[in-house]
């Protein structure tokens, strides 16, 4: 019973074209209307610039780099060429 009400509870995945995501690291601009669309979220733009220590936007980074940073999986693929993880990583500053 209680493995029914978790599987009803699930989102599905949203799958994203070529179009949808950013060749630099991340989603693109219509990436991100559509997975908010079909999600409910608010995913916003990544943290690129420079911030001001302790402000919304550093929290944001510092608290993005962290998970992102934990998360399994290479940094090259096979051929050498850098992951998605590791554009993101990139697009967002992380150390």
């Amino acid at each position: 019973m209680a493995g029914t009400m978790l599987n009803r509870n699930r989102k599905k995945g949203v799958s994203m074209t070529k179009a949808d995501k950013n060749p630099t690291g991340g989603l693109s601009e219509k990436g991100r209307r559509k997975y908010n669309r079909a999600t409910g979220s608010n995913l916003q733009r990544p943290v690129t610039g420079k911030v001001k220590r302790g402000s919304k936007a550093a929290k944001r980074r510092k608290s993005f780099c962290a998970r992102m940073s934990g998360m399994k999986g290479a940094l090259y693929d096979s051929k050498g060429r850098p992951t998605r993880k590791k554009l993101a990583l990139q697009k967002w500053n992380c150390r």
